[in-house]
């Protein structure tokens, strides 16, 4: 059964320049402009597309059959861990937030997803205030492509 978003164009031009997942790869990430909201909120939206229509993420799923569970239970913690250092922490817990851009058509089979991610990050002050914003989003696109290719393993 097809994801709701399979073969989708991706949402628009990337606000950066698209990456490509390996060198000469066809499947690239993109994302749209970070916004700052309130309390300090970093939001985009990232995705994964192949000549411009967007990847599931279970093309990135270990197995042919997809783990339980949402794919953002592996997608989160290798992009926090990209990211460690960047992302504020209060109280323990890192201030990264992820959610699906797209439901899957069947919420049980959560990997059939287009790979489309609503990020929020809080970061930490000390460690952004000498990087321009571009810089700080390149670093977050570059994170999230490392992610997706550590949800194979």
């Amino acid at each position: 059964m097809a994801a709701p978003g399979a073969g989708l164009p991706a949402p628009g031009p990337s606000y950066l320049r698209e990456l490509e997942l390996g060198p000469g790869d066809r499947r690239r990430v993109g994302m749209s402009q970070p916004q700052v909201i309130a309390d300090g909120w970093w939001v985009a939206l990232l995705w994964c597309d192949e000549d411009g229509r967007l990847l599931e993420f279970r093309d990135f799923s270990p197995s042919p059959e997809p783990p339980p569970g949402s794919p953002l239970m592996r997608l989160g913690p290798a992009l926090a861990g990209t990211l460690s250092g960047l992302i504020l922490e209060e109280s323990g817990r890192q201030q990264l937030r992820l959610r699906l851009g797209q439901l899957p058509l069947d919420e049980t089979r959560p990997w059939e997803a287009p790979l489309t991610v609503l990020a929020g990050f809080r970061f930490e002050p000390a460690r952004t205030a000498t990087m321009r914003d571009n810089d700080l989003a390149q670093t977050v696109l570059r994170a999230f492509r490392d992610a997706i290719l550590r949800l194979a393993a």
